[in-house]
């Protein structure tokens, strides 16, 4: 085999088609763009959404969810996490994401009471549950809110 006797596989290479052309192409007079209207008119363009006249599919969709606006949200950290910065004389945002616990200590932090903890804490948080306030409390620590 060499270059000179290569050839396209059977089918794969077609002539494009001659609109226009006179009757005998099969795509005369009006050019495969059917009789009057919208479509057979010059400078006319086709949407790309655009679905020939049925309810297009942005309308045929139900629409769901909702954004609130002003919706807060937390970084949350629970109880049992607070074990890795015990020894802190005072926990607060800088050292939680130091820890790695938060990913940014400037927004807003929830302390939830998942867990259980041993330790003395003082925790300065801007949210806490309950639940996790009465386990730290118990322990003889203190909470602040921001």
């Amino acid at each position: 085999m060499s270059l000179n006797n290569l050839h396209y596989a059977d089918g794969a290479r077609h002539k494009n088609k001659r609109r226009g052309r006179g009757e005998g192409s099969g795509l005369g007079v009006t050019a495969g763009r059917g009789n009057k209207g919208y479509g057979s008119r010059a400078g006319r363009k086709k949407r790309a959404w655009f679905e020939g006249g049925q309810m297009p599919i942005q309308r045929r969709l139900p629409k769901f969810g909702f954004h609130q606006h002003g919706k807060e949200i937390f970084q949350v950290v629970n109880v049992r996490d607070l074990e890795k910065v015990a020894k802190e004389s005072e926990v607060t945002p800088e050292v939680l994401q130091k820890a790695g616990l938060v990913k940014k200590a400037n927004a807003t932090i929830k302390v939830l009471g998942d867990g259980e903890i041993d330790k003395k804490v003082n925790l300065k948080v801007h949210a806490i549950s309950r639940t996790a306030k009465e386990k730290i409390e118990k322990q003889g620590g203190t909470v602040t809110l921001i």
